[in-house]
């Protein structure tokens, strides 16, 4: 099998290995083949890709209701710590987060189901990341959490990042979830 799926701490989060063959030339590897990926609920429809610098922070983004995302994480060049955070209300795992160092380097991938917020931190002086997503993109359906939310408490290793307007305004998980019950009411 050309990739390995290695379980995280969060139930069907996983960090997933690529066999990668290296030689004098360079390397090649798979970065996606759908039978390897049918253990997973993913059916890819849209390649994202972002370049930042380093202390950038994007996130902590989701897409709700019909439009949530799953998405598979990767670095084409640089490095980033990623994070994923369970936010659904009713899982065992609700406001636990796993984080990753995805590099060009070490060729790791990050799959994070529906159902989580997204976000990850430059480390490397400048950073590619491609994301594969089973899902369209919902202007009006996206959501975020505040990065520093207190009852996530993500251990960022940049503790001053470089944010977007937007994403230095999220609310907190509390406040996303309070506001969601007040709008269903």
């Amino acid at each position: 099998m050309p990739f390995e799926f290695i379980k995280t701490s969060v139930d069907n989060v996983y960090i997933i290995r690529p066999k990668v063959f290296e030689d004098n030339r360079g390397y090649f590897m798979e970065t996606f083949e759908k039978r390897s990926f049918s253990n997973l609920d993913f059916n890819v429809i849209q390649e994202n890709q972002s370049y930042s610098r380093k202390g950038v922070l994007r996130g902590l983004h989701f897409q709700k209701g019909k439009f949530a995302q799953a998405k598979i994480v990767r670095v084409i060049k640089g490095e980033i710590f990623d994070v994923a955070v369970d936010i659904r209300p009713d899982s065992k795992t609700f406001k636990k987060y796993v984080s990753a160092i995805l590099s060009d380097k070490n060729k790791e991938m990050l799959y994070i189901p529906r159902g989580f917020a997204h976000g990850f931190e430059v480390l490397s002086d400048e950073a590619i990341v491609v994301y594969l997503v089973d899902n369209f993109y919902s202007p009006e359906n996206e959501g975020g959490i505040i990065w520093n939310d207190k009852d996530i408490n993500i251990d960022w290793p940049i503790k001053e990042p470089i944010l977007s307007k937007k994403d230095s305004s999220w609310p907190t998980l509390k406040q996303f979830l309070e506001n969601e019950r007040s709008e269903k009411r």
